[in-house]
């Protein structure tokens, strides 16, 4: 499953208010919440998922990017919400670097190993450097997901070569 299946621009935020990476992760559940991806009554066991997923290993990878995710019973399909701040925030990532691109994913408990390749292609989608760059300096969710579809396409063009 592909980031643009199931990102849209309500679910995109530029420029994170949060300072701390539990901040940033609270942050992106309401937005979710606020989408309705997420039902209100759901917050706190979404929170609690993402927090002990975070506890085991941090999330943050490298070069500016944190997936951080959990998996559980409230959702029947992926869910995710993208947030973006220059700045960047802490979040004990692989190269000590503070992340600016913070993609928020929650899986569905029982379909977790299935969408382990979500989490890989999310990770690999990341790793395009020239994708990095645009989504550091999209001005407006719209445009994020206009490098997120382009990108994807361009990713799409060379699993068939």
């Amino acid at each position: 499953m592909k980031l643009g299946e199931f990102l849209r621009e309500e679910l995109v935020k530029i420029g994170l208010e949060a300072e701390t990476k539990e901040e940033a992760i609270e942050e992106m559940i309401d937005l979710l919440v606020a989408e309705h991806e997420i039902r209100i009554r759901d917050r706190s066991e979404v929170l609690r998922a993402v927090r002990e997923r975070e506890q085991s290993m941090s999330t943050g990878i490298e070069h500016g990017v944190a997936i951080p995710h959990g998996a559980t019973e409230t959702v029947d399909e992926v869910v995710g919400a993208l947030a973006i701040c220059k700045e960047g925030i802490p979040f004990d990532s692989i190269d000590g670097e503070p992340s600016s691109i913070i993609c928020l994913l929650v899986i569905p408990k029982l379909k977790f190993t299935r969408h382990v390749r979500t989490l890989a292609g999310v990770a690999k989608l990341m790793s395009d450097p020239q994708l990095r760059k645009d989504l550091k300096n999209s001005r407006t969710p719209a445009e994020a997901m206009k490098f997120i579809d382009k990108h994807e396409a361009k990713e799409f063009l060379y699993d068939f070569k």
